[in-house]
Order: C-alpha cells, then sequence, then structure tokens
C-alpha cells in the first residue's frame, strides 16, 4: 500500500472500526469523503460534533435523544400502559419505522450470557421492574432477538413478571411476509409450525 499522510491513515483506522467497515471500506469511504470534502466532510464533521456534544441515554428508557427523557418517554400520546422490551436502540428504532406500536419501550443494552458473565444487573433489567411497578404497565412485548441469548432473557424476564398482574407476550416468530419455504431454515419453519393459528 503506498505511503498515506498520517491524518488520512488515522481516519481511515477510526473508520474501519465501525459496524459493516473494514479497513477496504473504510479507506473508499474516507477517499470519497475527501474528495467530496465540501458537500460532505465540513458537514459530517459538524454533525459529528453535534452529536458527541448533545446526545445521550434517556434515564427512563436507555434511547438516545438529546435530553435526559427521550420524545418517546414524554410523549402523553405513548402512555398506552405497554412496554416494548429491546435488546438495544438499533431495535427500538426498527420497531419505530414499522410505525404500528404507539407504548412505550425499554432498551435492556444487550442480553443475558453465562458465557460472557452478564446477569440481569449488567442490563437494564431491574429499572425494567421497577417500571413495571411505577407506569401502570398491564402489558410488556418481549421484542427480542431469537437467539439462544434473547429467548433465555425472555424467559428470565417472563419468570420476574410472573406474580404480577400483567400480560407478558412476545412477538410472533415464523414465515415472513413473501417468503418462499424452500429458502427458510429449518429453525424459522419449526418456530412458524409451532406458532401456527386457525383461518
Amino acid at each position: 500500500m503506498p505511503d498515506v499522510p498520517k491524518d488520512i491513515d488515522a481516519l481511515i483506522a477510526l473508520m474501519a472500526r465501525l459496524p459493516g467497515l473494514g479497513p477496504r471500506s473504510a479507506r473508499r469511504a474516507v477517499l470519497h469523503l475527501i474528495k467530496k470534502r465540501g458537500l460532505l466532510m465540513a458537514p459530517l464533521a459538524e454533525a459529528l460534533q453535534t452529536v458527541a456534544e448533545t446526545a445521550r441515554e434517556c434515564l427512563n428508557c436507555g434511547n438516545i435523544g438529546t435530553s435526559d427523557l427521550c420524545e418517546i418517554c414524554v410523549s402523553e400520546k405513548r402512555a398506552t400502559g405497554e412496554i416494548c422490551v429491546v435488546e438495544d436502540v438499533a431495535d427500538l428504532w426498527a420497531m419505530e419505522r414499522s410505525d404500528v406500536f404507539k407504548g412505550r419501550y425499554h432498551v435492556l443494552g444487550g442480553t443475558l450470557s453465562a458465557l460472557d458473565a452478564v446477569g440481569p444487573e449488567e442490563l437494564r433489567i431491574p429499572k425494567l421492574l421497577d417500571r413495571v411497578a411505577s407506569e401502570n404497565v398491564t402489558e410488556v412485548i418481549l421484542a427480542l432477538n431469537a437467539t439462544i441469548d434473547g429467548q433465555t432473557t425472555a424467559h428470565y424476564i417472563a419468570g420476574e413478571l410472573e406474580t404480577r398482574q400483567i400480560a407478558v407476550t412476545s412477538l410472533a416468530q415464523g414465515v415472513p411476509i413473501g417468503g418462499e419455504l424452500d429458502y427458510l431454515d429449518d429453525g424459522t419453519i419449526s418456530a412458524a409450525l409451532k406458532a401456527r393459528k386457525a383461518l
């Protein structure tokens, strides 16, 4: 590889640490930014600086916003009694893109994992239990990933909420809309078969 100026090499190394970008992709992205520095690089640098100064984690749910409580938590329209539990903020944003769920969220910050020594206290599970007790919650929707750790976490939370007078539900799993059986993995077909319903 040709000699690259130290500042540019440092930027490439930083970009390569982003999810989905390896060294090659980071190099291409940096070269593109340099070519379009007036159009892209200066506004990007300004936006990064602004977000670095203003972004913070919501003290209530764990979402990312610009104040101590995010817009979802302060909205009276979202006070439906439903809390949707997700692993991370990306999952919350994915749910919001669907524009279907109108309740509030709770971001755990990961899943339980014995291998990684992640227990309930390392996640936001105690805060969830406090919210259920104080926010007039009628339903907790467990929207966790269909992984071993995700399902373990869901079962743990369901067990913790078992004695409370609220509904605990999870997202349906199975055949996606437009999916063809021949292209699905065995686990998806199995989950779909177990969750079958009358027509």
